[in-house]
């Protein structure tokens, strides 16, 4: 019984290759088997603009260390961590009392010396006078002029000890050299400061405007000196990691001295106005510099193709068939790459599905409905169809 079982299910597979075999063959493709589905796109002509895209670092105008000029203890911290200041804002003060102190003594020591200074003056005018009178020595009236220089060059030092010790007041009020964001504390109200300490008590970051650097290709460089020189501002965007979103847009500065040698790139500096604070100082972005446009024929990056005789494209055929045809492709975006020779507006390239389909190929566009196959005739008796009654 198993063995008719057996022979039955191979006898019923066989009938069913020898009908397969005999249907006609639907859609087939380049390779003998069903014909390929592909994306497509058709060639269009627009205004191509032709960009500079970099990883640039951001780098603020001007980072500050704030550093105390004169020692003594800290009596206040007068600001926030990560404020936004301004430039002259009192940020710490010192005890400033050994400098008031300091400043009264240097000013008592000029009064002095003034006094001095003016007793000596009204001393040689006198002297003088006698001397015409041919009452007193000459010598006694030279010596008296030599004391008063001296004394004027002692309230010459006064005044400067008295302006030092003004000066070294004024650093126990430790403000703002410039506007921008100020960083965390490191010393805290109550520690003893040193002049020049290493560390500082805080850092300010100025960040608006900021900077950011990137690398030029040299092979740019003359696009965007012509553009320069032309006096034609160059727009730069910032985008975030992903591309997708616009953190700033500025303009380009400048550009650097050197070319580096080992990378063939020049750096370059672009500013932004950085109004919402969207940059932060050393932060990763990605740059974008519109340099120019080009009115151009252009297909999706992904239509182009290289192989042994270069770059080339599938055209897409009115009868759905593809054939290979070689281009000259020019400036290209992340989006699009313009062809220069080969391709014309309104043809069909393969965007899509190229690796599976050669020249020649028959292809099936995506959104096209599939091609059906024709239904095959049912066999034996039934298969022959009912029968027309004969007319009564």
């Amino acid at each position: 019984m198993a063995a008719l079982l057996l022979v039955l299910a191979l006898g019923g597979g066989a009938w069913y290759l020898i009908k397969r075999s005999g249907e006609p063959a639907a859609g087939r493709g380049a390779f003998g088997g069903a014909s390929s589905t592909v994306g497509h796109a058709a060639a269009r002509r627009t205004e191509l603009p032709v960009t500079i895209e970099a990883l640039g670092t951001v780098t603020p105008l001007a980072t500050i260390t704030l550093k105390p000029q004169v020692g003594g203890v800290l009596t206040d911290v007068l600001y926030t961590e990560g404020q936004t200041v301004t430039k002259g804002q009192l940020l710490a003060r010192i005890d400033p009392r050994p400098y008031e102190q300091a400043l009264m003594q240097a000013q008592g020591t000029r009064v002095r010396d003034e006094a001095q200074l003016e007793a000596a003056r009204v001393t040689l005018a006198r002297f003088r006078t006698l001397l015409g009178q041919d009452s007193i020595a000459r010598q006694d009236v030279d010596t008296q002029a030599a004391l008063v220089k001296q004394l004027e060059g002692t309230v010459i030092t006064d005044r400067a000890s008295e302006a030092a010790a003004r000066l070294n007041l004024e650093y126990t009020r430790i403000t703002a050299p410039v506007a921008g964001r100020i960083g965390l504390r490191t010393v805290d109200p109550g520690n003893t400061v040193t002049a020049n300490a290493s560390t500082g008590i805080a850092v300010i970051t100025q960040m608006n405007p900021i900077d950011v650097q990137f690398a030029v290709p040299q092979d740019r460089l003359p696009d965007i000196q012509a553009q320069l020189a032309k006096g034609v501002p160059l727009v730069v965007k910032a985008l975030d990691r992903t591309r997708s979103t616009t953190l700033d847009t500025g303009t380009f500065s400048t550009l650097d001295n050197v070319v580096d040698t080992s990378t063939g790139t020049v750096k370059g500096k672009a500013r932004f106005g950085n109004a919402e604070v969207t940059l932060f100082p050393s932060q990763f972005v990605n740059i974008q510099m519109v340099l120019r446009t080009v009115n151009a024929i252009v297909v999706p990056v992904t239509a182009v193709r290289t192989g042994p005789n270069g770059n080339y494209v599938y055209v897409i055929n009115e009868d759905r068939t593809v054939a290979m045809r070689t281009v000259k492709r020019g400036e290209s975006t992340v989006d699009v790459v313009a062809i220069i020779d080969g391709l014309r507006v309104g043809e069909n390239v393969v965007t899509e599905g190229g690796d599976r389909i050669k020249d020649g190929a028959t292809v099936q566009l995506q959104g096209d409905k599939p091609m059906a196959a024709p239904r095959p005739r049912a066999s034996g008796p039934r298969g022959e169809g009912r029968r027309q009654r004969p007319p009564q």
